[in-house]
């Protein structure tokens, strides 16, 4: 759990980061319209809950970086009993102030008189470039030309969240047991002429019922040739005896996010094929996961994992090139498309720098948290591939803490060895 106490630290940390006579506006995230009257659950906006830990919407946080003294400032939507019979409770402003460790709190419908107030003797205005809120939006219009500066607050706090502390840490470990139990479930239930829809509701049931009311992102259930989409989602085919299913899932356990890839044979047993190719991408992944470490970039472990895979599918006869040629013209990459993982955090896919501002890349540290997860994927219609190969796509995903001595993986006890894929799938 994450204390009142770390977000203020993060909130000094920040304000330590700002120009003298500054200002800087954080907003919740709007509330989205689904069609008409009918909204999409709410999620509060990454970074105003990575700084205030608050889930309301139409809530905005202030901080107010003096030439001597700093201050921080919460606006909340205040208690209506209309708006409260409709939509819910409402923390308000009084219950607010004993909530959070800031300075003043206010009603969200005085900001802009608020905000006029203190942008007096102001140079500098942070805010997120990529916000949508209106009210903020028409404010910064009408007052940009009184300022000497204008800077993007995303970047900076983006880059605070690089690093995780413990508390995050055990979050993220939390969603990644969460994510375990629906990844077994679906390993050893029976799959041969279910739909893949059908073990979308699945995680989605195990998600929520062990506390993880939200999907870090939309579920991918892809049977045979569907995991060679990356992105598929529209699970609506049915699974077939004899192929794999690609299953990417995770859940978001209070704000913080799993990221888990799995492939697995439908009827429970890989065939000769199959499992030549699955245990090139999981050799492939161990290797990889054993180089992080302090000081190793991204693009290191990126080179390493395109070399060994472009082997084992010279190998295969699946790429027909020498080595040299297949990675002087990247002929690879028609089956391995994809980077061998992100940052996450808060999201999914967490928006952390990868490279400094003089576009030098960020080697790992000690605290960040990433995925690890390579993958051939080998489309039915490309008739170069042997026919043995033809239709099957493969991803084997983790999640790595990267820590002083090396790294810890996070999700090891989540079984990807044909062996105990196939033992689960019997029990």
């Amino acid at each position: 759990m994450i204390t009142e106490v770390e977000y203020a630290k993060r909130r000094k940390k920040l304000l330590a980061k700002l120009k003298k006579k500054s200002l800087t506006v954080v907003c919740s995230a709007s509330v989205k319209i689904r069609s008409n009257d009918t909204e999409y659950p709410y999620r509060q906006n990454s970074n105003f809950y990575y700084l205030s830990g608050f889930k309301e919407d139409n809530s905005f946080l202030v901080l107010i970086q003096g030439k001597k003294e700093s201050k921080t400032v919460l606006f909340v939507q205040k208690k209506e009993k209309l708006l409260e019979l409709w939509n819910g409770k409402r923390l308000g402003v009084k219950k607010a102030k004993k909530s959070f460790m800031v300075d003043e709190v206010y009603s969200s419908d005085k900001f802009e008189k608020k905000l006029k107030e203190y942008m007096q003797e102001k140079h500098t205005l942070y805010y997120d470039f990529q916000t949508d809120n209106k009210l903020l939006l028409n404010f910064i219009s009408n007052i940009s030309s009184k300022l000497y500066a204008i800077k993007n607050i995303a970047k900076i706090i983006e880059q605070m969240r690089l690093i995780k502390s413990k508390s995050e840490i055990e979050l993220i470990k939390h969603s990644i047991a969460i994510a375990k139990k629906a990844h077994h479930q679906a390993m050893k239930i029976k799959k041969t002429d279910s739909f893949e829809y059908e073990l979308q509701a699945l995680f989605e049931f195990v998600f929520k019922q062990n506390g993880a009311y939200n999907d870090a992102y939309t579920t991918i259930v892809a049977g045979g040739n569907n995991a060679n989409t990356l992105h598929y989602i529209k699970n609506d085919q049915k699974l077939k005896d004899g192929e794999l299913i690609l299953i990417d899932a995770g859940c978001e356990y209070k704000y913080y996010a799993s990221d888990i890839t799995r492939t697995i044979p439908v009827n429970g047993k890989f065939s000769k094929a199959q499992k030549e190719l699955y245990e090139l991408v999981l050799h492939v992944e161990t290797k990889i996961i054993s180089m992080v470490k302090e000081g190793v970039k991204r693009s290191s472990l990126q080179k390493e994992a395109e070399k060994l895979l472009t082997k084992g599918l010279i190998e295969f006869g699946i790429l027909k090139k020498s080595y040299k040629k297949v990675m002087k013209k990247k002929l690879h990459k028609k089956y391995f498309p994809h980077g061998i993982g992100h940052f996450m955090g808060i999201d999914v896919h967490d928006q952390n720098p990868y490279k400094t501002k003089n576009n030098k890349e960020i080697p790992l540290q000690a605290g960040m948290v990433l995925t690890i997860e390579p993958g051939i994927y080998l489309p039915k219609e490309d008739k170069t591939i042997p026919k043995k190969y033809r239709g099957v796509g493969i991803r084997i995903e983790d999640n790595i803490l990267v820590t002083k001595k090396g790294y810890e993986n996070l999700s090891q006890d989540i079984v990807k060895s044909v062996k105990d894929i196939e033992a689960l799938a019997k029990s």
